[in-house]
């Protein structure tokens, strides 16, 4: 017969779990979904002894992944349009746009700004510094810039980018967590992520370093990517409808098929002999590119449903494991005493981002620093009166942004073995991680730009 799960079985149960998962991600380096799926076998076998029945354990795995069904829908949607948009010249055109940007009299700043502005294009801060960050930071170094400073700048523009961009699986995740309309969650974020962007622009151009620069690696990415793609203002167009939809309150879903199908038109449009084959497998499988470039090579293979696939493994393991600890009320039991003392948003707020901080410190995961803390806290936002709207945002600001902060984090290692410098030397300079949590708790502090749910209307 099952038991009422008690605070300290709730609390051995989850240090078990975040020490596995821990051990797993930070000593040996695993990819994560294999050892989340070990820990929700675990899971299972202790819910079996504790007199939980197979059907409440299939129903917790089913809950979890049941709040999750449309974003995935969404991320192969998603998968589909960058494949396309890179086809269509649409992603190109943005960078030889975001390279003009460069300026040797204000190179850190305009770094920030050109991997903000590529970052926002691709949706990935992992691409944004492994091509064009490595580029930019080789153009520092032969101006003997800081080394931690530029590495800082190029970090904070493609975290900025990755959480700004509707491409981007952090950001859709943490929209589908709190059960928030994706481009809604986006508008929402501009409270805290604006005033982190400009303060942190400012800072890089009072930090930055000015003097001569050798433009010849840009120029000639520039110049590969006008050779082979159809660089052109008209292919913006699709941007254009993006935020149109966005503006008129499109759920997410039609708007990337209005897009989708607009893309597609285009690249018939710029090839008419374009076999209905080859879209097939571009959409599938996503775009090849095929240059005299190995960096734009890396930089615009991508996209396809098929690319999704791994992210989507990942997501529903995870959603497994938050299903599960939910349906058993270890989570609810663990929170309990903390959470009855959570009478204000700035708290509620303040613990939420600290909860993400904390498990990115002890698992060194993105997606469990934004999966977890929202299935605790999640109840408590909506007892409060708060919009899943301002839970979306607080586990954008206190997690996935911060994982590039953490050493052993599976952002931070990666950041950091790219480019080089080690995460402690650019933590310091990595502005917009830095100040995007403190003025999220700053919003729910004094309330601005503080979403509360709505009331329903009354007949």
């Amino acid at each position: 017969m099952k038991k009422k799960v008690s605070f300290t079985e709730s609390i051995v149960i989850l240090a078990i779990l975040l020490v596995i998962l821990g051990i797993s991600v930070i000593k040996f380096r695993l990819s994560p979904e294999v050892p989340v799926l070990f820990t929700v076998i675990l899971l299972t076998f202790w819910a079996k002894i504790r007199g939980f029945s197979w059907q409440d354990i299939q129903n917790g795995i089913k809950e979890g992944i049941g709040v999750a069904i449309i974003p995935i829908f969404i991320f192969l949607l998603i998968g589909a349009l960058i494949g396309s948009w890179i086809k269509a010249g649409i992603i190109p055109s943005i960078m030889v746009l975001g390279f003009k940007l460069i300026n040797g009299n204000f190179f850190v700043p305009s770094v920030f700004l050109v991997c903000s502005v590529i970052g926002i294009a691709i949706g990935s801060g992992f691409t944004t510094i492994s091509t064009v960050g490595i580029a930019l930071f080789g153009i520092g170094i032969s101006m003997k810039a800081n080394p931690a400073l530029v590495a800082g700048a190029i970090v904070s523009g493609a975290v900025f980018g990755d959480k700004m961009s509707p491409l981007s699986d952090s950001t859709n995740l943490s929209a589908a967590v709190a059960e928030s309309e994706l481009f809604a969650h986006i508008k929402n974020m501009m409270w805290s992520t604006i005033p982190s962007f400009i303060i942190s622009f400012i800072l890089f151009w009072i930090l930055g370093n000015s003097g001569q620069m050798d433009v010849s690696k840009i120029t000639q990415t520039s110049n590969v990517l006008q050779s082979h793609f159809f660089i052109s203002w008209w292919v913006l167009l699709p941007i254009a409808l993006m935020l149109f939809c966005a503006w008129r309150k499109i759920p997410a879903i039609p708007t990337l098929f209005i897009n989708i199908t607009a893309t597609v038109i285009m690249i018939l449009i710029e090839n008419p002999h374009e076999s209905v084959t080859s879209l097939n497998n571009l959409i599938m499988n996503g775009f090849v590119a095929k240059t005299s470039s190995a960096t734009v090579n890396t930089l615009l293979s991508r996209g396809g449903i098929s690319s999704m696939m791994g992210t989507v493994s990942l997501i529903i393991t995870t959603l497994s494991l938050g299903g599960l600890l939910m349906k058993f009320n270890i989570i609810q039991s663990a929170m309990e005493p903390l959470i009855k003392y959570l009478k204000k948003p700035a708290s509620l707020i303040t613990v939420t981002i600290l909860s993400g901080i904390s498990i990115n410190l002890f698992v060194g995961e993105q997606y469990l620093s934004v999966i977890l803390p929202g299935r605790a806290f999640k109840p408590a936002y909506t007892k409060m009166g708060l919009s899943p709207l301002a839970l979306s945002r607080v586990l954008e600001d206190g997690g996935s942004v911060i994982n590039y902060l953490i050493h052993w984090g599976v952002a931070g290692s990666f950041a950091a073995s790219t480019l080089g410098v080690p995460v402690l030397a650019f933590l310091p300079f990595t502005f917009f991680s830095l100040l995007s949590p403190l003025f999220s708790i700053l919003s729910g502090v004094t309330g601005i730009g503080l979403k509360w749910a709505e009331k329903p209307k009354q007949k």
